[in-house]
C-alpha cells in the first residue's frame, strides 16, 4: 500500500482511552519511508491520547482500512521532516508532537 501523494487525508480510527470504543477523526496524514505520521503542535488531542494509551489503531485511507501499531516520535530529526513534508509554509518550523503508525503486515 502506497498512497499517491506524500500528504493526504485520512482517517484515524483509535480505541477512547476511557470508554475503549472506536473514535475517528479525519486528519491530515504523511507517508513517509513507508510509515503514517500524524502531528499536533500539542498533546492535548484526544486522538493523541488514545493512541498513546491503546498504540492499536486504524487507518482509513481511499476506502480501504489498515491495522497499525503507534508510537511517538522522539527522534528531533524525523520530527522536523514530517513537518517539512506536511507543510509547505512556515507551520514547517513550528514545534510539533508526531505520531509514527507502523503498518501490521
Amino acid at each position: 500500500m502506497k498512497p499517491q501523494e506524500v500528504t493526504f487525508k485520512a482517517i484515524l480510527i483509535t480505541n477512547g482511552r476511557k470508554t475503549g470504543k472506536e473514535h475517528a477523526v479525519e486528519l491530515k496524514a504523511v507517508f513517509y519511508d513507508n510509515k503514517f505520521y500524524f502531528s499536533r503542535r500539542n498533546s492535548q488531542s484526544d486522538w493523541l491520547k488514545n493512541a498513546l494509551t491503546n498504540p492499536h489503531i486504524k487507518i482509513q485511507y481511499n476506502n480501504m482500512i489498515f491495522s497499525g501499531t503507534a508510537s511517538l516520535v522522539t527522534d528531533e530529526n524525523l520530527t522536523k521532516k514530517i513537518s517539512q513534508l506536511k507543510y509547505p509554509d512556515k507551520r514547517a518550523q513550528e514545534s510539533r508532537i508526531v505520531l509514527e503508525v507502523t503498518l501490521c503486515e
